[in-house]
């Protein structure tokens, strides 16, 4: 059997002391030393085959170098873009991450929490939190660093970075009402969601400025950001006697629900009802009409939550921003054109 190769294999090779090997394979160390050390140093260890003893690693230092990720709905086109963002920044650091899928579930999410806490991660990234997070804030109590994606935690404390969604409702509102509609339904997200509450919010506000008088009915809840609840909700709206010209929906696959229930009453979108969408995920423009929609900074998110984490992780007394927004941006596709009368 082969013998692993080892730091003082490495060191014997090129002619620098173990210390100077260690230092020039760990990617927090690494700047005190010349550029061309390192280059030598990691050269030969590559050749060689060194692999790094991550426990022998870790109980020295304390840290397993993962990352606990929690995804709501992992068939969800919107994750796979924030996951590339973390994980090129985490890589890059030497972290590597575990990602887990809650499905939305309340026993789901603090079982699965219990399981990376059991697996010694060194920090959480959240994609998946409820406005009422008793276990994040349990978790930040006990010291480990913890950073929200896409939502927020009520009034905690933690750390979340999450796009413009007034912004995005009023933008999409506004292109709607500039269309010429005045009859403008929307489908809500689950309100136990920030993303939800914050997005129907907007939606009340802002028709509130335009001057629309918009009955109650006007306004579905779903209870999941899903194709399923956003037919069921499109079919309330339309089996009632206020007829909506334009549905604004909370998410992208609420608006391809919707679309959909459009079709299956010998409707058309846009023809008959406009509809636009919220996240940009990918494969709209492909979709016919096209869905017009908000496009959010999916990439980004994830690549600003690893930087925060990491800040977190290295200094733990490091002062980050409690909320990052990033700006959205109209994308204008096929499913909005000027109402008709039915």
């Amino acid at each position: 059997m082969t013998k692993p190769i080892t730091l003082k294999d490495i060191a014997r090779e090129t002619g620098v002391h173990v210390s100077t090997v260690s230092r020039a394979l760990d990617n927090d160390s690494r700047h005190f030393l010349t550029p061309e050390v390192v280059e030598r140093v990691r050269k030969a260890a590559d050749e060689m085959g060194y692999r790094r003893n991550r426990m022998a690693s870790s109980l020295r230092t304390k840290k397993t170098m993962t990352i606990g990720l929690l995804i709501p709905d992992i068939t969800n086109t919107l994750f796979p873009p924030i996951v590339r963002g973390l994980e090129r920044v985490l890589e890059e650091a030497g972290y590597a991450s575990i990602i887990v899928n809650t499905d939305d579930l309340a026993d789901r999410e603090s079982r699965l929490i219990n399981v990376l806490l059991e697996r010694g991660v060194d920090g959480i990234v959240d994609a998946a939190a409820s406005q009422d997070e008793a276990r994040l804030k349990i978790v930040e109590k006990q010291g480990l660093p913890i950073v929200t994606v896409n939502r927020q935690v009520g009034n905690s404390s933690i750390p979340s970075v999450v796009n413009d969604d007034t912004e995005g409702v009023r933008l999409a509102l506004h292109h709607l009402y500039e269309a010429g509609h005045r009859k403008i339904a929307h489908i809500a997200g689950p309100q136990k969601l920030s993303t939800s509450i914050a997005r129907l919010e907007a939606f009340n506000s802002e028709t509130k400025k335009l001057g629309l008088d918009l009955p109650t009915s006007a306004m579905a809840m779903s209870a999941h950001f899903d194709e399923d609840e956003g037919q069921r909700c499109t079919g309330e709206l339309l089996d009632q006697d206020w007829k909506c010209t334009a549905i604004l929906c909370a998410n992208d696959r609420l608006a391809l629900g919707a679309i959909a229930e459009i079709r299956r009453r010998g409707l058309s979108c846009p023809e008959d009802i406009s509809v636009t969408g919220f996240n940009d995920i990918p494969f709209l423009d492909l979709i016919p009409p096209g869905l017009t929609t908000i496009r959010v900074q999916q990439e980004a998110i994830g690549r600003l939550a690893a930087e925060l984490l990491l800040k977190m992780i290295k200094d733990k007394t490091a002062t980050v921003p409690r909320t990052t927004i990033l700006p959205v941006q109209l994308i204008e596709r096929g499913s909005v054109a000027p109402p008709r009368i039915r």
